[in-house]
């Protein structure tokens, strides 16, 4: 099963294909899209699109998930994210491929074991569990969103995945899955 992850972002949209096969994880490709900052949003919604299509047609993912929308800085910088956002699932429903959406929050946990994870912690973990260096913190970030949606942290309905597979057994991928499975009683308790 193949997973695209997106970290939407006017300015840096970073994605992330992994696969998940067996119980392993699979790095598949990684990269960002950065439209020129001096274009108009219009211009740079649609290199996201284009390029968010064509990371779909090369690498055809079975399901997408894309970090959840969060309280911003200024309600300036929320449209512009949610502009990118919405242009990323636009991409994705135009491609009929399901997208999820997933709270950074759950994301951080799901990769690293803590909620409150730093940037550097979650970059160093993805290259742990996928054996290789994204391109830059955007395309860190999509991985560890393709990472924690391959689990019950953001599986669309019908996938079922054990994340105590997805993760060589040592001390930290137990205290992972711990933490998942606390996650996952504490979800099916909310529906």
């Amino acid at each position: 099963m193949r997973i695209l992850g997106i970290d939407p972002g006017l300015r840096s949209t970073g994605w992330g294909v992994v696969s998940c096969s067996h119980g392993r994880l699979q790095h598949i490709s990684n990269g960002a899209i950065r439209p020129n900052p001096r274009h108009s949003d219009a211009d740079r919604l649609t290199m996201i699109y284009h390029d968010l299509s064509a990371v779909i047609a090369d690498h055809q993912p079975d399901f997408a998930a894309i970090e959840e929308i969060f309280v911003a800085k200024s309600a300036r910088s929320a449209l512009r994210l949610g502009m990118a956002r919405g242009v990323g699932i636009l991409a994705c429903g135009a491609a009929n491929l399901a997208v999820n959406e997933i709270t950074a929050r759950a994301v951080k946990k799901a990769v690293v074991g803590t909620g409150t994870a730093s940037k550097q912690q979650i970059q160093d973990m993805v290259a742990r569990l996928l054996q290789v260096r994204a391109c830059n913190a955007d395309a860190a970030d999509a991985l560890a969103i393709a990472i924690a949606a391959s689990n019950d942290a953001g599986k669309p309905a019908g996938i079922a995945l054990r994340s105590a597979q997805l993760v060589p057994d040592d001390a930290l991928s137990r205290a992972i899955g711990q933490a998942l499975a606390r996650d996952n009683a504490k979800q099916r308790g909310k529906t």
